[in-house]
């Protein structure tokens, strides 16, 4: 009799256990999610503002044109291509704003110190919407690299997670270093 109460106990923790499990792997899925949805957020942010100063003629017509055309191809990249097009819209981004000479032309353009301001929040923000993505992910890799998560399949179907990689770096002259202020 005593030992079937043991095997209830045992039975009733691993339960828990795997219970508790789950649901962690389930909470680590959600934060997976919000954090995506933030960075895309971010990353749509940016890619309007650089469109946005790309057409508000502030800028000579060739970095308008490398900046528009980075910017639409950011926005409208597939899922597949997503992590490229930021990419080479940072690139592009570096290449506009590689003098701090630049940005003193867009801060004297009517306007243009908004403009700015909002230019340097949105390539603050990118890199930092990024890292609490990808450490969701990590965490979640984590989890669901157990061996009684895989043999059990806790994760259920939820698909593998990925890090989303890019080049996010932002311009020098937009960082505190460069000498652009967050406004």
């Amino acid at each position: 009799m005593v030992t079937w109460i043991w095997v209830a106990l045992a039975v009733v923790a691993v339960a828990l256990y795997l219970s508790w499990t789950a649901g962690r792997l389930d909470r680590l899925h959600a934060r997976i999610d919000a954090a995506r949805a933030a960075l895309d957020a971010q990353l749509v942010r940016r890619a309007s503002v650089a469109q946005e100063l790309a057409t508000a003629g502030v800028l000579d017509p060739a970095a308008s044109i490398v900046l528009y055309e980075a910017a639409h191809a950011a926005r409208q990249a597939e899922a597949e291509q997503r992590e490229v097009a930021e990419s080479e819209l940072s690139q592009a981004l570096r290449a506009v704003f590689a003098e701090p000479d630049a940005v003193a032309e867009v801060r004297a353009a009517p306007g243009g110190t908004a403009a700015i301001g909002e230019l340097t929040r949105a390539v603050r923000r990118v890199p930092m919407a990024r890292r609490f993505h990808n450490d969701a992910v990590r965490a979640a890799r984590a989890v669901r690299t157990h061996r009684v998560v895989r043999w059990l399949r806790l994760a259920g179907h939820a698909p593998f997670p990925l890090a989303f990689e890019m080049d996010d770096e932002p311009p020098t002259a937009l960082t505190a270093e460069g000498g652009a202020t967050a406004l």
